[in-house]
């Protein structure tokens, strides 16, 4: 079997064209996705037909679970799809699990340079995160969560799967995420688990941010989770209408107007192809 490994702002990701097989998708994600003794990478692309749209993608974290979004997955499967003329143009849509996205390719000569997600808009209900709590206000900028000592200031939202933001005031270099994301991420009020980004504003352009993915652990970057950063950031008053959210992988450009769809734009690498042996 081709894959090819792909990342962008250091988000990895092992790529397969599945048009034409079956696999047990689970169980190769694992195997696959396994640092050291896989290839290694944050999760498993699959590209696959669709009726509706120009292409479908299935979507797996290293531990086998199926994620239904992810940002930097749909932008490294454009530059696959677009560099090995899978589709003969630059404006693609895209269908996955949380519907139909639609995506920009920006040239350089014949390469992929830079892809732009219409990540869809946001959510804010509990049952549409989700989540099990009571919500007096939506959204829910300020919600308290106690994870051992330590009290958290939970943004909730959903970009199609649901994330926990936390603002810092401190550098989140210095934050605990290895000890405190596995925890917020299994919490008992989130039914399906949930993304944590913890987020320092910077300015009214420029955050920066770490996140711990669920299913993964944490990752030099997120796309949805940057989305997730600069929606709630916006509406607490911190930022504009378009914000660079600065991850240890690289930094994402995220536009939302307040009202409609988000945008979440960067650059995109291959790394290199090979083949994997299965049974």
């Amino acid at each position: 079997m081709r894959f090819s490994k792909l990342q962008a702002t250091g988000n990895d990701f092992i790529l397969v064209d599945a048009r034409d097989m079956e696999c047990n998708w689970a169980s190769l994600a694992q195997a696959m996705c396994r640092y050291h003794f896989g290839v290694g990478a944050d999760g498993l692309i699959l590209m696959q037909n669709s009726n509706v749209a120009d292409l479908k993608t299935r979507i797996f974290n290293s531990d086998g679970s199926e994620a239904e979004a992810c940002g930097n997955g749909l932008r490294c499967l454009t530059k696959y799809a677009i560099e090995k003329n899978v589709c003969g143009k630059t404006i693609l849509s895209i269908e996955s699990l949380s519907g139909i996205r639609q995506v920009k390719a920006h040239m350089s000569g014949n390469k992929v340079s830079r892809v732009e997600v219409n990540m869809g808009m946001p959510r804010f209900e509990p049952e549409q995160i989700p989540v099990n709590v009571k919500a007096d206000v939506i959204p829910m900028l300020n919600h308290p969560v106690m994870i051992g000592k330590r009290k958290l200031t939970l943004s909730l939202l959903s970009m199609g799967n649901p994330h926990a933001v936390n603002f810092l005031s401190i550098p989140v270099a210095s934050f605990p995420l290895a000890k405190i994301g596995p925890k917020v991420e299994r919490h008992p009020m989130f039914p399906q688990r949930t993304n944590f980004e913890i987020a320092r504003v910077l300015g009214k352009e420029n955050i920066e941010a770490r996140v711990w993915e669920r299913g993964v652990g944490e990752t030099l970057a997120c796309g949805s989770g940057a989305c997730a950063i600069g929606v709630a950031a916006q509406l607490a008053g911190y930022v504009d209408k378009e914000v660079d959210i600065m991850f240890p992988g690289g930094t994402l450009t995220v536009f939302w107007d307040g009202a409609g769809e988000v945008l979440l734009s960067g650059p995109v690498e291959e790394v290199f192809t090979g083949e994997w042996r299965y049974n």
